[in-house]
């Protein structure tokens, strides 16, 4: 499939290049705030649980759920985390509703690497809007999808929204 330029990302990978050896799991540097504030995706944090933009979107909005702890199982999750992940998603959902209005939603995780987890040993959660029509000729035929939205303004307008609802 072929790539879109999208500078945003090169920014985020070059925050990296001065420690090429980090072992750290991207969830928990962004839960722990060693994300830089202007490459950090994370829009909510919450007691148990965060919310954050997946730096590489199958659609605009494409947000995470992910548990504060590192745990890979889904039977791990503990009834206060399992219940402010629940809380999270229908949070997200609200918030995107109201920014990005779109038509439905794909909502789930990938439990373990066969089961195409990118991340398999933090537990996370995919909320992926979706729009009617969404799939049109650019990744039919080009194999190209064009993610309209920037990633940054998403994010503040996000955080936004869950200052709102939080309140």
């Amino acid at each position: 499939m072929e790539k879109l330029w999208s500078p945003w990302r090169g920014k985020y990978i070059d925050s990296f290049k001065s420690k090429p050896e980090i072992e750290e799991c991207v969830f928990c540097l962004e839960r722990d705030g060693k994300i830089p504030e202007v490459d950090s995706m994370k829009c909510y944090q919450g007691e148990n649980a965060f919310v954050m933009l997946n730096l590489y979107p199958y659609n605009n909005g494409h947000l995470m759920v992910v548990p504060n702890n590192h745990k890979s199982s889904f039977l791990d999750l503990n009834k206060d985390e399992a219940e402010e992940i629940n809380d999270l998603l229908r949070k997200a959902i609200s918030a995107l509703d109201e920014l990005i209005r779109p038509h439905g939603y794909n909502m789930g995780a990938n439990l373990g690497k066969a089961a195409g987890a990118g991340i398999a040993s933090h537990l996370h959660f995919h909320l992926v809007p979706r729009w009617t029509g969404d799939t049109n000729f650019m990744p039919v035929l080009g194999e190209i999808k064009v993610i309209s939205q920037d990633l940054i303004d998403l994010r503040t307008k996000l955080t936004e929204e869950f200052r709102k609802s939080s309140a």
